[in-house]
């Protein structure tokens, strides 16, 4: 995963916490439509191979290896959990549901 690749990840997660911050608050005006069209949808890889039928573990696992999918590591080290954007699994398989 590039610089750039996890920059725009944490501007979009940002951006995504500003919204519940204001949602949250008594006086807001946003609504919760609103909110749902900027959410981000993450899947693990087992949601992944859920999401695209036919697809493996472990091809999901390579792309992340080899940086095709961007990718957020939860947790420590090499043990964390593996999130992926359904925006971006959607994307690279070309909307293949």
């Amino acid at each position: 995963m590039t610089t750039k690749n996890k920059q725009e990840l944490i501007a979009q997660v940002v951006a995504l916490l500003s919204v519940m911050i204001e949602v949250n608050e008594p006086s807001s005006q946003i609504t919760i439509t609103e909110n749902k069209s900027q959410s981000i949808e993450m899947l693990t890889v087992k949601e992944c191979t859920e999401a695209i039928k036919g697809l493996s573990e472990h091809t999901v696992r390579q792309l992340v290896v080899q940086e095709k999918l961007p990718y957020i590591r939860t947790g420590q080290g090499q043990r964390g959990k593996i999130l992926i954007s359904k925006n971006a699994l959607l994307s690279y398989f070309g909307g293949a549901a």
